[in-house]
């Protein structure tokens, strides 16, 4: 008798191989769909933790802290005085050996050497962001981490190193603000939103005036003779790429514009950057005031995570209102409105 051998034929393992294929085409979506879940859920855990330590703060200090602290009537001497609300928050987000290396009201920059400002802070960095990576010097060493968490600042006006006053946000340079300056609300008002790493952004223009803008092309107008922080490689673009930094370009964002807002510049090396802006840094003149358009921005699809100066965390869809949104961006502006959460 012929012994009849087994096996499969080209056409039925052809069948098989696409099967399987079909199946992993239909089952990766979902597989990323679940991870993206997870990372904004760690995003939320994260900012949470950044509002206590804001009301942790608040309880120690007896006032929220400062954005940065800067002469009135004066300009800093070197770059990078003052630390941010980042820095400040240390000690109350379990950095507290962190916090005892440095010195906060001498630059950063200044203390590379003690190994703090390189620290990945992971409280400060949403999961999704796609630059998770250190700044790097000229000679490709690490110099600064990111973070993508700022501080609310306000609507538009920064810092008037005039009279010293500051926005309309939760946070300016100098500020001693408390509960009782929430007029709208700590539940309505703004502390933290998202922000994505390496923003290009340029700085230092000429002053805007303070109406601030509703079209995102119009800030193209004031980028002649400005300082550009941008470019082709990410590590050219340095918009929130300092957590130590208590500039608004790093450290914040201003509700100019609403979440994940395109505001296209074209530069002279032909490249569209969807950029930032801060019109003069703080505490580099004695005279211009600091108007800021920086936006809130973030890698999870439709909206940004938000935490409220009551500690409580949302998601805000990019659909809000140009006007709501601004009124969950100040702190006293008496808006007949619910704020940016519902």
């Amino acid at each position: 008798m012929r012994r009849t051998r087994q096996g499969f034929t080209l056409v039925e393992v052809l069948v098989v191989v696409a099967i399987v294929g079909l199946l992993v085409a239909l089952l990766l979506p979902a597989i990323q769909s679940t991870r993206e879940a997870s990372r904004r859920s760690s995003c939320q855990n994260n900012m949470r933790q950044v509002g206590l330590a804001v009301q942790s703060y608040q309880s120690a200090k007896r006032s929220f802290p400062p954005s940065a602290l800067f002469p009135v009537g004066a300009a800093i001497a070197t770059n990078n005085q003052s630390w941010s609300i980042h820095g400040r928050l240390l000690p109350f987000l379990e950095e507290g050996n962190a916090y005892g290396k440095v010195n906060l009201n001498v630059g950063w920059d200044a203390q590379v050497n003690s190994g703090v400002p390189t620290m990945r802070i992971g409280v400060y960095v949403c999961p999704s962001e796609a630059n998770d990576v250190p700044r790097v010097d000229s000679a490709g060493a690490p110099l600064i981490h990111p973070h993508t968490y700022g501080f609310n600042f306000g609507t538009w006006k920064v810092f008037d190193p005039v009279n010293g006053s500051g926005g309309d946000g939760s946070f300016f340079v100098n500020s001693r603000l408390g509960p009782q300056h929430f007029v709208d609300g700590l539940s309505k008002t703004l502390c933290a939103a998202e922000v994505k790493a390496f923003t290009p952004y340029f700085r230092n223009t000429r002053d805007p005036g303070p109406a601030a803008p509703t079209d995102p092309t119009s800030l193209s107008a004031w980028a002649n003779g400005a300082q550009f922080k941008l470019g082709a490689t990410t590590n050219l673009n340095t918009g929130h790429t300092e957590w130590c930094d208590g500039r608004v370009h790093h450290s914040g964002f201003t509700t100019v514009f609403t979440p994940n807002t395109r505001v296209p510049y074209q530069h002279t090396d032909g490249l569209t950057y969807d950029i930032d802006m801060n019109s003069r840094q703080e505490g580099t003149s004695a005279t211009q005031t600091t108007y800021a358009a920086v936006t809130a921005r973030s890698y999870h699809a439709g909206g940004i995570n938000v935490v409220g100066m009551d500690g409580s965390v949302h998601f805000v869809r990019d659909e809000i209102s140009l006007a709501i949104w601004r009124a969950g961006g100040t702190r006293a502006g008496r808006e007949a409105v619910l704020g940016p959460y519902e």
